[in-house]
């Protein structure tokens, strides 16, 4: 790789550490092009280079810790050998991001309305797309053999993330007393339910009788 094109990868990774660390220190009020270029010590003009705009950094680092996260529940997932493990592993790998990447996690739920990503919506967009294509062609097969209840791919989104979506939002914010540690316990089962073929008298994939427990 040439010389200036490894300064210039470095250039972008310091901006985005700086800019998630610049984020989980001072916020949303505090997520400024001038925080941002203090904190890396890069200038305004390496900014505007390398993303445009500053609506380009915030996109940017908004899809990064995005993949981060669906990379980590794909490879949980893609670990996984029965439909019920497959789905139960997708919910525990975003709540252990959630606790263990705290600052990526902070930022993903905090900024998913912000106007700031707007002007990127349909890159974000594919982005998301491209991950969510990967945890659907390890669902649609078992989809297919009755492992897992066949409904459309946004619904699966919902019925999976929604409601882990919506806990980890709850345990980053400061309005809410919520243990992690119980969500992980009680939900990951809960949403597998949901997704559950239940037909009374059969026997999943995973050796689970179908039906009410």
């Amino acid at each position: 790789m040439p010389p200036k094109q490894q300064r210039g990868e470095a250039t972008v990774e310091l901006l985005l550490t700086s800019a998630l660390r610049v984020y989980a220190q001072a916020g949303q009020q505090g997520f400024t092009v001038t925080a941002v270029t203090a904190a890396s010590r890069v200038s305004p003009g390496s900014l505007y280079h390398h993303f445009g705009s500053f609506d380009g950094l915030a996109a940017a680092l908004y899809i990064r810790c995005m993949e981060q996260l669906f990379d980590e529940m794909i490879v949980a997932l893609q670990r996984s050998r029965t439909a019920r493990t497959g789905v139960r592993a997708l919910v525990q790998a975003y709540l252990r991001f959630t606790e263990e990447r705290r600052d990526a996690a902070l930022f993903l739920h905090a900024s998913a309305y912000s106007g700031y990503l707007a002007a990127r919506a349909e890159q974000i967009k594919a982005a998301k797309a491209a991950k969510l294509a990967v945890i659907g062609a390890w669902m649609q097969p078992r989809m297919e053999r009755g492992e897992i209840l066949p409904v459309p791919g946004p619904l699966v989104e919902v019925l999976v993330m929604g409601p882990v979506a919506e806990a980890a939002r709850r345990w980053l914010s400061d309005t809410y007393e919520l243990d992690l540690g119980e969500v992980a316990r009680i939900l990951p089962e809960s949403i597998w339910r949901s997704l559950r073929p239940d037909r009374p008298g059969t026997t999943g994939a995973d050796g689970a009788e179908g039906g009410e427990d």
